[in-house]
């Protein structure tokens, strides 16, 4: 490994307000290496990696590139220091082609050559093992493709050293090997790569070094060879951490949801649900894989009666009357009057979930506001509530009273499972609950989600981490294109079998 220094912080510093988000980080990558951020949710390495990029300035500290000390103000300083971030949510125009998106916003003399772009993008693709169509539109691709597109167009600006933030957050198994081949053979050429991820086992497959945040401070870097989980866990953590999900057999299962042969089509006209059939067990984990947009929201809503459907049927077993209830012609209140508490955490956690300008107290009143007498609502529940959440889910929080707004993006998702959970369900749907935590927060919900199904809750979970999914779930329904490609145990699955259906395009036979 090459021991030239490509970036080197020292004792960076930044704050906003009282909170302090890195103190005094001192790190080094090198060329030609592949080093890994690791930590909490609030560790700082969002922060860090956006001093890097030009998105913040340091408050103290220097940066030197290549050994000399840089100034970085701007994305475009960074680019000028062939500095490139990859962020985790694509900037592309849907409507232009990949080399359109690829010399957007440079500034070349005259009109812009797209043969002679297409030329060069070509070979960028060639050296590195890239499999993109310069001519294909954004719209046609899928989300590996358009991330393609993202990396290329900062080597294409001459990038050396290159951020990705959670880049495999949405790829199937297969594509996050790809990825991490084209890494590493951009490592081999001399570039300098960065990689913020929560994933440890990508972690330790990909990367020559690890470093490790701790509240905003720099822990120290390891050599990947010579650490495992335990160890980087506890760096992470200041403890050591169980890293096993709990399993148990499922007991006393009946059918508690029997989805049968919906179909959905969207507000554009396009179907996004067909010909959707499985049925859900009381005292089951249930999981969904798929990849992004291949219709889990969707589904998700039109069981909370969310989501108006073409046809078909949603039926549920009311564990109260013994009688099948349809949910399909129902609004979500009289779903829930029914008895029926599909507790829903949505992908989007303050655009659905929680009012960022309400406090906890009053997001967990949004449950229960129905219930007051009068003009008068009723706050001792609500807030006893919330104290709870705040304990068992160690929420970092001044107070019940704090605004969601101000919480960072892993508390906020702490608060809103927190609540839904205490909703006591029947049934209870979580889309993403773990999107962003950091491993000690996640390892809380799975323990959360197999209390639900100990306690004979019906659970139905849709995740992006397959390791994760074979490890919680009893059984995995695999959904493309809003079909159902295939139903499989999760106990023998493996995670290429899942990956190859999620990436079917000719729907699969279904399975109860």
């Amino acid at each position: 490994m090459a021991t030239q220094a490509a970036i080197e912080l020292r004792n960076i510093t930044k704050t906003f307000g009282h909170v302090v988000a890195n103190k005094n980080v001192s790190l080094t990558v090198a060329r030609g290496e592949i080093l890994s951020i690791l930590g909490e949710n609030g560790s700082g390495k969002t922060t860090l990696m956006n001093m890097i990029s030009g998105i913040y300035f340091p408050d103290e500290g220097e940066i030197f590139i290549d050994g000399k000390e840089a100034v970085i103000t701007s994305p475009k300083d960074a680019f000028d220091y062939k500095i490139g971030m990859i962020h985790q949510h694509f900037k592309l125009v849907d409507v232009f082609s990949a080399t359109e998106n690829i010399v957007l916003g440079l500034n070349e003399a005259g009109k812009y050559n797209l043969e002679a772009a297409e030329d060069r993008v070509k070979t960028i693709c060639e050296r590195y093992g890239f499999e993109v169509e310069p001519k294909k539109k954004v719209y046609t691709m899928s989300v590996s493709e358009k991330q393609t597109v993202e990396i290329i167009k900062v080597l294409y600006r001459g990038a050396d050293i290159l951020i990705l933030d959670e880049p495999t957050a949405v790829l199937t198994p297969q594509e996050t090997q790809k990825l991490f081949a084209v890494l590493r053979r951009m490592r081999d050429d001399g570039k300098a790569i960065i990689i913020i991820t929560h994933k440890l086992h990508e972690v330790l497959s990909l990367s020559d070094r690890v470093a490790v945040l701790r509240k905003g401070e720099y822990i120290g870097t390891v050599n990947t060879a010579e650490t495992n989980e335990a160890e980087l866990t506890e760096m992470m953590v200041g403890k050591k951490i169980e890293l096993n999900i709990h399993r148990s057999e499922p007991k006393n299962t009946v059918p508690r949801l029997e989805v049968h042969h919906i179909d959905c089509t969207n507000r554009e006209g396009v179907l996004v649900l067909d010909d959707v059939s499985f049925t859900a067990n009381s005292g089951e984990i249930l999981g969904i894989a798929g990849i992004a947009g291949s219709g889990q929201r969707e589904l998700l809503e039109a069981i909370a009666g969310l989501q108006k459907l073409d046809s078909g049927a949603v039926l549920y077993n009311n564990p109260q009357t013994g009688n099948m209830d349809n949910l399909c012609s129902k609004t979500p209140l009289q779903i829930r009057e029914l008895g029926v508490r599909l507790s829903f955490v949505p992908e989007d956690r303050l655009g659905m979930g929680l009012v960022g300008n309400m406090d906890i107290v009053d997001n967990m009143m949004l449950r229960s506001y129905t219930k007051g007498k009068g003009v008068f609502l009723e706050r001792k529940p609500p807030k006893e509530l919330a104290e709870h959440i705040i304990d068992e889910l160690e929420v970092v929080t001044p107070g019940v009273n704090t605004p969601v707004r101000r919480l960072s993006g892993g508390n906020v998702q702490k608060v809103l499972v927190g609540r839904e959970i205490a909703a006591a369900p029947t049934v209870f749907m979580a889309a993403y609950p773990v999107r962003g935590l950091d491993i000690n927060s996640s390892y809380t919900i799975y323990n959360l989600l197999n209390q639900q199904k100990e306690q004979g809750v019906a659970v139905i979970f849709v995740g992006e981490d397959l390791d994760v999914l074979l490890e919680l779930c009893d059984r995995i329904l695999v959904i493309g294109s809003g079909r159902v490609n295939g139903i499989v145990d999760a106990r023998t699955a493996t995670k290429e079998e899942i990956g190859l259906l999620m990436t079917k395009t000719d729907g699969g036979k279904q399975n109860g």
